[in-house]
């Protein structure tokens, strides 16, 4: 990606960050380009420290980096940051409701601050997240409570929602509720999700895109299906002398004897010419589960860092 965005492009992003980098005491953000475009999910997947929630804060002006720009909805971020939140819904575990008030003062509340509350659709999720407007949040379990915030955001019919890790700690029944309510809300073309998580079941159910980021790097990025139907794993035996090839692309996952389990991101429906030799069998050819390929772009990224 270019380090600047012609007008015409930043028109169909939701969120644009370019050469982004941030460093602290002992992590760095380095060179992040990252895109969304207007009216679709975007997944970013990482492990716990990788650097996703400091990429979240920078695009809601709560951090601001060492250098690059960021832009949501078209709005530069750092020039209009109250014009720019106005129709960002964000949420992050850090946030908190008033222990002592009710769902219902909150609700209140924050009808009072935006015009485009949809008082219609806030009691449609009370209904569907199991609410009641009289209960009182220090009574509410961890998963009430992170459906309450939901349904604060999502009631004010923000265009972007970025949403870092809300099912979190959640039981399956909960996450479901919450996946559930997000893939009705993308209907809707015009709105736009950034959702991050360590899970990847529950980017899968629902992102459109999906980015892997790991020790503050962007490591790989691309179209959900076409992880999904690139990546394969090549079980095949070798004479013991054999040498895994060095092909873009692939790389040695596990080795018993003579059996090695390779991953393959560019697979076309064409196997390799060098695996393609005297002695060596091919078992199979398999799918990798997004879990699977996210695991394995991590340790590809980390073996050529090294």
């Amino acid at each position: 990606m270019t380090t600047e965005l012609d007008r015409e492009t930043a028109t169909k992003l939701a969120i644009s960050l370019v050469g982004v980098s941030k460093s602290y005491k002992h992590f760095n953000l380095r060179n992040i380009n990252f895109a969304v475009e207007r009216g679709t999910v975007a997944g970013l997947i990482g492990p716990n420290g990788a650097g996703k929630s400091t990429t979240m804060r920078i695009l809601m002006g709560l951090v601001q980096p060492d250098s690059g720009s960021v832009a949501t909805l078209g709005k530069a971020i750092s020039s209009s940051e109250a014009a720019a939140k106005k129709d960002i819904g964000y949420f992050s575990d850090d946030m908190r409701l008033y222990k002592p008030e009710t769902i219902g003062w909150h609700m209140q509340f924050v009808r009072s601050l935006y015009p485009s509350w949809d008082e219609a659709y806030a009691t449609q999720l009370l209904d569907r997240f199991g609410l009641i407007q009289q209960q009182v949040v220090k009574g509410l379990s961890h998963g009430q409570r992170v459906k309450a915030m939901l349904l604060l955001i999502l009631a004010r019919r923000p265009k972007l929602l970025i949403l870092d890790e809300p099912t979190n700690g959640l039981d399956p029944v909960a996450k479901q509720e919450i996946l559930t309510e997000l893939m009705r809300i993308v209907e809707d073309d015009s709105r736009t999700i950034l959702y991050s998580s360590h899970n990847t079941q529950d980017v899968e159910q629902i992102s459109d895109s999906i980015t892997f980021i790991d020790r503050g790097q962007v490591i790989a990025s691309s179209n959900r299906d076409d992880f999904l139907e690139k990546w394969k794993f090549i079980k095949l035996h070798a004479p013991e002398a054999w040498k895994v090839p060095i092909v873009q692309g692939l790389r040695l996952e596990s080795c018993h004897r003579n059996l090695h389990v390779l991953s393959f991101s560019q697979f076309g429906g064409e196997l390799p010419n060098e695996l393609q030799e005297p002695g060596v069998v091919i078992e199979s050819i398999e799918k990798m589960t997004l879990e699977e390929i996210f695991v394995s772009s991590v340790m590809r990224g980390r073996e050529e860092g090294q």
